[in-house]
Formats: C-alpha cells, sequence, structure tokens
C-alpha cells in the first residue's frame, strides 16, 4: 500500500499547504481511495505535483462534516465520475467553531451536493470492499481532545456529538492501516473501536487528532503517549490538526514510533 499526502498543514515544496487534510492511498489490489479533500482545489493541484490523476480514483471518503475535511468535494466531482463517495449520515448537516475573536463560524460542507449520485450516505459499520471497513459508533472518553469544546451542531448552542464521523480500515494480510480525519472522538478510542471491529489492533494509523488547541499538552499527551504505547507493534502516522507541538512532544514521548506525515512525503507499507 503506497499513502501520498496531497493536503496538509504543512508542505514540501514545491507542494502548497492549507489548513485541512486529503490521503491518497493505493492498495495491493490497486484500489484508489482518497480519504478526505481539503478545503477546495488544493489537492487537485498537489496531485498533478505527484504524477496522481484524481479521476481514476476508485472510492471516496469524508471522514466528518467539516470544511477542512470535505471542501474539496465539488471539485472532486467535477474531475471523477465514476468513484462511489462514502459520507457519514449527519455530515451534511451545520457545524460551527467558536472562535475568540470572530465568535462563532460556520465550517460546514455544502448540503447541495448530499444528493449528488455518486454520494453514498452511510453509518454504523460498513464493508465497501473485500478487507475495507467504514466505522463509526466509537464510544469512550479516554483521552478527549479538549479542542472538541469549541466545536458545534447541527445547532450553534449545542456541542458537536461527532455522530457524523467515520474512520478506515484497510486490511492486507498482517499489514492493518487506521485512518482518521481528526480523531475528534480520540484516536484511543477509536483504536478500541477498531479492536472491536475486526478483531485486532492495527499495525499503521493515519490520523489527525485534533490536539492543536488543547489546554492540557503537558499531562494530556504523557497519557496520551503512554496508551499509544501500550498498542503492541503499532506505528503511527500524524498530521493537521495534531500540531506540531504536540507532535515534537509526543515524538519525544515515542521514540520511533509516531511520524509527521506532510504534504508531498508518502509513505509504502510492506506487503504481506
Amino acid at each position: 500500500m503506497k499513502i501520498t499526502s496531497l493536503v496538509d498543514n504543512i508542505s514540501h515544496p514545491p507542494f502548497l499547504s492549507e489548513h485541512g487534510l486529503s490521503l491518497h492511498i493505493v492498495t495491493q489490489q490497486g484500489l484508489r481511495f482518497l480519504f478526505d479533500m481539503g478545503q477546495g482545489t488544493l489537492f487537485l493541484e498537489n496531485a498533478l505535483c505527484s504524477g496522481i490523476d484524481i479521476s481514476q480514483t476508485d472510492h471516496a471518503v469524508i471522514s466528518h462534516g467539516h470544511y477542512d475535511h470535505g471542501g474539496g468535494l465539488s471539485a472532486f466531482l467535477q474531475h471523477n465520475h465514476k468513484a462511489r463517495v462514502w459520507v457519514a449520515e449527519r455530515a451534511f448537516e451545520p457545524h460551527y467553531s467558536q472562535h475568540v475573536d470572530e465568535g462563532m463560524r460556520y465550517i460546514g460542507l455544502s448540503s447541495e451536493l448530499e444528493h449528488h449520485p455518486q454520494v453514498k450516505m452511510v453509518q454504523g459499520t460498513v464493508r465497501i470492499a473485500a478487507g475495507i471497513t467504514l466505522f463509526s459508533d466509537v464510544k469512550g472518553r479516554v483521552c478527549f481532545p479538549k479542542g472538541n469544546r469549541r466545536l458545534f451542531g447541527p445547532t450553534m448552542t449545542q456541542h458537536d456529538d461527532f455522530c457524523h464521523e467515520q474512520n478506515l480500515i484497510i486490511e492486507e494480510g498482517s499489514i492493518i492501516s487506521l485512518f482518521a480525519g481528526c480523531a475528534h472522538h480520540g484516536i484511543v478510542n477509536i483504536l478500541e473501536r477498531c479492536r472491536e471491529v475486526i478483531g485486532r489492533y492495527p499495525t499503521h494509523v493515519f490520523a489527525g487528532m485534533h490536539l492543536m488547541k488543547s489546554s492540557e499538552h503537558p499531562l494530556f499527551l504523557q497519557e496520551l503517549a503512554h496508551q499509544l504505547a501500550m498498542i503492541p507493534h503499532c506505528t503511527y502516522y500524524t498530521m493537521h490538526c495534531t500540531g506540531l507541538e504536540a507532535f515534537t512532544r509526543l515524538q519525544q514521548l515515542l521514540p520511533g514510533r509516531i511520524h509527521y506525515l506532510a504534504c508531498g512525503d508518502n509513505v509504502t507499507l510492506p506487503s504481506d
């Protein structure tokens, strides 16, 4: 499997960056996935730089209903006319973020695309191909990101419960890869749900961890690193909303086990 970052907050020249996430995935069987699409058209520009043809994508997944992950949906549908786009139910509902200076700001998706024929609304656990599973229904509050307190939806007075968040598992023999957009439910809780769904923990995790606005960095990150270290033989690739400060500390606490995947980076996992 090969994973290429097409959108991230950080990029290597000549790639451009934005606050967002998009990963291109090619499985051993040759299936091509787009996991999230950033804010707009940047994923297309960076795909061109990477020699990736977005029109040949077989499946696309939007991890949750925020603009920095699904804002590029319109651009994707203009360039790809065959892929099924897997979106969690309620992802097109309104979502908001509370900012100190700006007040409440809309951060949702364009609801006009909800009924597009390529868009498939799903909930719970869904097997979309052999060895490829989407899941939600994450429970638990272990290492729950504090930045979630600033997020609201579907009303501006209701804290977001992230029922619109879903995660992707790709199984290739002994190599199990878990993909999570922002891990609003907490990456530890998502890992536990992954184990419940397929009966084992992943060997590789690709996820933003929504730590940029955590108000408990020292103790919070220490406990998070402890929890992640307890997952045997798992390597972590993080990005986007984890933030460099939190990543640097996690790298110190998990030497050799966590890496940053910036735009332009790619990872090739061993074949089984």
